[in-house]
């Protein structure tokens, strides 16, 4: 936008003779004149000109978000800025003596017409001010001479009356200069603000009204004694970490400053709309209005901007400058100072210390020299563009210093580990992948690392050598149907192809690596593990199986156990072996017809017949 506005400059001054005036400097006193003396006429010169001046103010609403009314910092903000920007006196003289531009309908091309209400008001002050100071000059001079009269009286009150009334004209409106000089606009609105019941006044909207016109039109005034257009650039920033009242609230302020067609505003709404249309929508004052959040803001913003994806080039210089600011951490050990003991004690004594604070400052040192030799090359991974490792890392900077706050740690605590005995151990490649991996996909990871524990509790783990996207695509189906309770947790993880691509090709790691670097993990939430672990423990319980009837089991007990004191001999077997069996079914029968009848309604027959 600056370029924009200097090259409309420089076009602009080509084809006139005109240049546009200083409002600083020595062109203050220039200025003042004529904020006092000169009215702006809006003519079509001014109208046609291109030349325009940008003035960036920027509004974080988180500043503001715990106030009532965040609508009300808004205001005060811009109001402050503008102060700021063109200085206390200009605005306070404006306020006081300055007049509305106005538009004259006829073919003149001036665009200044001099107040004569106030200059011969102003003179005419001036005058009796000067008439009541010479009148009693006169009576004090006769006084002092011994001339003492009647007439000498007169003159006297003629020229204190004269002298006290143009006095106090002058000093009424210096008073109210010197007023607005030091409560300005924001002070205004904060006192209003502060009152109690501020809502019900009916004047308070009105006074804030009336501060913002008046805003406007010394902003229309010095466009015409620059000879430029000015465009009051509002960014509000933090808008989707407030309640969402306030962000109406917000949301309405801006619409009413916007609602003159020539208000010399822009606002850049830097936002999450995702973030936006839900406040909107849950809003409890917005019910009817917005119950559709995007059309609102379809309906609001004119401009609609989208940042587009990050390229490669720009991603990897983002990452190179993410890396740079963490130099603290490479290069610490190359600051550190040797401590010295004192001379207390003995000779022998104090060699022994010598010896041994140089011993651990040695392998301190060496410690400290790898530590940063692991994570200098793990941080040169994330923006070598011969790696892919790029590629996963989100089109965000907030995203990418967080993995770049967290590969350092990672970092220690592995070479930690590893010198503890795990010797082999992930690579510092690894590490920052694992790292990018928790970062991005950690509902996924963590229900990979869920199912894995599960089986080891059950003794059925898999072997170190099997990959970890093994064990995520053999339960992948089970995550699927808890998708419902575990809404707000997926809704981290990123693209899913990416997750496939990551795990399946470009870094298989294996169930031992895995958990060798769970134990070095700073950066993944335990808490969702053990929520997916909670709901895979709800899930796998069973109904228990009904209980079978007692007054059917005791006659064929009963049975049972008169057929078996009536065995026949054992040459009558052969012959009794088929009867047996034929008892046998018909007690097996009888023993499953209570629950053969719980499968059917009343009045439906069974297929096997009564």
């Amino acid at each position: 936008m600056q370029q924009e506005a200097a090259q409309r400059e420089s076009e602009e001054l080509q084809h006139v003779q005109w240049r546009p005036r200083a409002v600083s400097g020595w062109g203050v006193p220039q200025l003042l004149w004529y904020l006092v003396f000169l009215q702006p006429i809006i003519t079509e010169v001014h109208l046609r000109r291109r030349n325009v001046q940008f003035l960036f103010i920027r509004f974080s609403a988180w500043q503001y978000a715990g106030t009532d009314k965040l609508w009300a910092g808004l205001v005060t903000t811009l109001c402050e800025g503008i102060r700021h920007h063109y200085g206390a006196l200009p605005f306070s003289v404006y306020s006081v003596l300055g007049n509305k531009p106005a538009t004259r309908q006829d073919c003149c091309q001036s665009e200044w017409h001099c107040r004569r209400r106030v200059c011969l008001g102003l003179l005419a002050l001036l005058a009796a001010l000067g008439l009541g100071v010479g009148l009693l000059y006169l009576s004090l001079g006769g006084h002092a001479l011994g001339h003492g009269s009647p007439s000498g009286s007169l003159l006297k009150v003629f020229g204190g009356a004269a002298t006290t009334l143009s006095g106090s004209g002058l000093l009424m409106a210096v008073y109210s200069v010197g007023k607005h000089l030091f409560v300005s606009q924001r002070k205004k609105i904060e006192r209003l603000v502060s009152r109690e019941k501020f809502g019900s006044q009916l004047g308070f909207m009105c006074e804030v009204k009336k501060e913002v016109e008046l805003l406007t039109d010394f902003l229309c005034f010095l466009e015409i004694y620059q000879r430029r257009r000015l465009r009051v650039v509002l960014e509000v920033t933090g808008l989707d970490t407030c309640y969402p009242e306030r962000v109406v609230g917000v949301l309405n302020a801006i619409n009413t400053l916007l609602s003159d067609s020539h208000a010399p505003f822009i606002f850049i709404l830097v936002v999450d709309p995702s973030i936006l249309a839900a406040c909107l929508e849950s809003a409890g004052n917005m019910k009817g209005t917005a119950d559709n959040g995007y059309l609102f803001l379809n309906r609001t913003v004119t401009l609609p901007f989208s940042v587009p994806i990050m390229g490669r080039r720009t991603k990897l210089q983002f990452l190179h400058d993410a890396v740079q600011s963490r130099d603290d951490l490479l290069y610490r050990e190359m600051t550190r100072k040797p401590w010295l003991p004192g001379n207390a004690g003995g000779e022998s004594a104090q060699l022994l210390a010598v010896q041994a604070q140089a011993g651990t400052e040695r392998g301190q040192g060496r410690i400290d020299a790898e530590a940063a030799r692991r994570i200098q090359e793990a941080l040169f991974c994330l923006h070598d563009e011969r790696d892919c490792l790029y590629e996963y890392v989100p089109d965000n900077v907030v995203s990418m210093r967080r993995i770049v706050n967290t590969v350092p740690i990672t970092v220690r605590l592995l070479q930690q580990q590893q010198q503890q005995g795990d010797f082999g151990g992930p690579t510092p490649r690894q590490a920052v992948a694992w790292v990018v991996l928790a970062n991005q996909w950690p509902c996924r990871l963590s229900w990979a690392l869920q199912c894995l524990e599960d089986r080891q509790q059950t003794g059925g783990a898999p072997e170190g050598r099997a990959r970890l996207w093994d064990v995520f695509r053999d339960n992948s189906r089970e995550l699927h149907t808890m998708t419902k309770a575990l809404q707000n947790v997926l809704d981290l993880d990123g693209d899913p192809e990416l997750f496939e691509r990551f795990l399946g090709a470009d870094f298989p790691f294996t169930v031992a690596e895995a958990q060798s670097l769970l134990r070095c993990t700073v950066n993944l939430d335990h808490s969702i593990r053990r929520r997916m672990g909670l709901i895979r423990a709800v899930s796998a319980l069973k109904p228990p199986s009904p209980p079978k009837s007692p007054t059917r089991d005791t006659p064929n007990a009963a049975h049972r156990a008169n057929s078996a004191s009536r065995a026949p001999p054992l040459g009558r077997a052969s012959r009794q072996a088929g009867e047996g069996h034929h008892a046998g079914d018909l007690a097996h029968r009888g023993k499953l017809w209570p629950v053969a009848c719980a499968l059917f309604r009343p009045g439906q027959s069974s297929p096997g017949g009564p």
